[in-house]
């Protein structure tokens, strides 16, 4: 075919398509190589050490490399470590940050299991990136929780009604099959002579075993927590009584216990306290979009209002938000340094022990206890001797609390916003309370890395 037109070259046949320096591969703003040189000024050394004493086998991937793979695929919406591996071959960035190399998901999956603690210590140090580069002030911050889904069906959730009842019926069925694994050895100790046939058990009854380990197991942590949960009833309800008798005005508990008695008096997990089979420490809870109940954690982050940079972020089993503002707040203090002056938190966060709490004295909170009075209500000033309820309550229907309260929506809603539906990051991948907890720093970590990208308010790396 003839053109008369004059085209650029194009050869899909040569023999070099990309520059020698790999730098050159991507623009000079694009978002891999800001991770490269970020990770390049972290602290690695928690991830290196861990290698010193491996002196056999093939020389492993380099840990930097590993930790640039993760932090971008991360930010970029590629968490799978297959989907990792499949980048490194059809993806520039990924490609320039693994030097062409290309280590396989099962690396990847091992290196992120084994390192996870070190790689979620990291967000602490991304922190302190963000708070030199001015981008954490700590005027007002504000705290929520939102539920993600764990790596469970809800359909292996078992009560511990079921789980009594199960145990019972796993028990009486692995009697039966030892007794006629009994009766099948005698009767071949008479045909072949004794010793002679296998000692291992028959398939079905080590699956039942399996389960019935696993079963008493979460039977006896339910039990230990409902022991631990009443005692510290008890111990609550004692100082309340006491503060009652010193002339003190006491808020109502509206805890529900997990626990009851048994016939015998014994303290024991309520019949609908359950546990999940395949990740024991998620927990049944309602997702308040849909109204429908799932297999989750509960995640919680403090965010930074200058330029919504997360400085604290944790994992709870907790269905609720009532006992998470004095463990929320004091973690911005470990990341940090210093307290907030300012915080804000809905209704959820509320109970008077935590916003009253010695810890929390300098902080000017603004959490409500109820649904707050509409701005035609008149605001009457509480008592001398009001309630920590009626004297927030007051405080957050004046003009001045009702605008310092408004910042809480536009600060943190919109961080959860840009996880779940723009990164879509809606299910955790790992099992367990210290490997979501690890997971979730690693995704918190990563916003904050793109906050840095975004706002161009770079750090001048050496």
């Amino acid at each position: 075919m003839c053109m008369s037109k004059t085209f650029r070259s194009y050869d899909i046949n040569q023999k070099l398509l990309m520059p020698p320096d790999l730098h050159d591969w991507l623009p000079e703003d694009h978002l891999a190589l800001y991770v490269s040189d970020l990770v390049e000024q972290l602290d690695l050394s928690g991830i290196l050490n861990a290698y010193e004493k491996e002196l056999r086998g093939r020389p492993p991937y380099h840990p930097i490399m590993m930790v640039k793979l993760l932090i971008y695929g991360y930010c970029v919406g590629k968490m799978s470590s297959r989907k990792i591996e499949a980048a490194t071959y059809d993806d520039v960035g990924f490609r320039v940050l693994a030097c062409n190399q290309q280590p396989d998901h099962d690396s990847l999956a091992e290196f992120r299991k084994r390192h996870l603690e070190e790689i979620g210590r990291l967000f602490v140090q991304v922190v302190e990136m963000c708070q030199r580069a001015g981008l954490v002030k700590l005027g007002h911050v504000a705290i929520d929780g939102t539920k993600i889904k764990a790596n469970a069906s809800k359909r292996k959730s078992l009560t511990y009604k079921e789980l009594t009842k199960g145990e019972k019926e796993l028990e009486a069925k692995i009697k039966e099959l030892l007794g006629e694994a009994q009766r099948i050895d005698d009767e071949e100790d008479k045909l072949y002579g004794k010793g002679n046939r296998g000692d291992q058990l028959p398939e079905e009854m080590r699956k039942r075993e399996t389960r019935l380990a696993k079963i008493k197991e979460l039977k006896a942590e339910l039990e230990r927590e409902a022991k631990e949960g009443a005692e510290k009833h008890k111990a609550e309800a004692e100082e309340r009584r006491e503060s009652k008798k010193k002339g003190e005005r006491v808020d109502k508990s509206y805890r529900r216990p997990k626990w009851t008695k048994d016939e015998a008096g014994e303290i024991v997990p309520k019949p609908n306290t359950q546990r999940n089979l395949t990740d024991s420490d998620s927990r049944i809870m309602k997702n308040i979009n849909t109204g429908s109940f799932e297999q989750a954690y509960n995640a919680q982050i403090v965010v930074d209002r200058e330029a919504q940079i997360i400085v604290a972020a944790r994992v709870v089993q907790q269905t609720n938000d009532q006992e998470q503002l004095v463990p929320g707040l004091k973690e911005v203090e470990q990341n940090v340094g210093r307290m907030p002056e300012q915080a804000s938190a809905d209704a959820g966060y509320f109970s008077a022990a935590s916003v009253s709490n010695e810890i929390l004295k300098g902080i000017d909170l603004y959490v409500p206890p109820n649904e707050r009075k509409s701005e035609s209500e008149s605001v009457k000033e509480p008592a001398e001797d009001a309630s920590v309820r009626e004297q927030m309550r007051y405080k957050l229907n004046t003009p001045e609390g009702r605008e310092i309260y408004k910042k809480r929506n536009s600060t943190v809603e919109p961080v959860f916003a840009h996880i779940k539906h723009v990164r879509r990051y809606r299910q955790f991948a790992l099992r367990g309370l210290s490997k979501v907890e690890g997971e979730w720093k690693l995704i918190c970590l990563t916003n904050n890395v793109l906050k840095l990208f975004r706002t161009r308010n770079k750090l001048k790396f050496a």
